[in-house]
């Protein structure tokens, strides 16, 4: 088996209010930083998978992003793999 480390992106579709973003960036544009725009808030979430291979690997990750990890109405997610044993 051959272990590869998974971080996958997940954010709001664009066409979704995102009222953490805004509330974020009304923060900073309290702090005086007027020239922020267009926060949007997403997660970050990184595993590991044993697979036989890379193309293994990605039907895992994609199914887990599909199933579980993501809301496909709302959410978009994109990920990459790195093999962890160097190969």
């Amino acid at each position: 088996m051959i272990v590869f480390h998974s971080k996958i992106t997940v954010t709001l579709r664009k066409s979704i209010l995102d009222p953490q973003g805004k509330a974020v960036e009304h923060a900073i544009h309290s702090m005086g930083s007027d020239s922020v725009s267009n926060v949007r808030i997403g997660k970050l979430i990184e595993l590991d998978v044993d697979a036989s291979s890379k193309d293994q690997a990605e039907k895992i990750v994609e199914e887990a992003c599909k199933k579980l990890l993501s809301n496909p109405v709302m959410e978009d997610f994109a990920f990459t793999l790195e093999n962890k044993n160097g190969m």
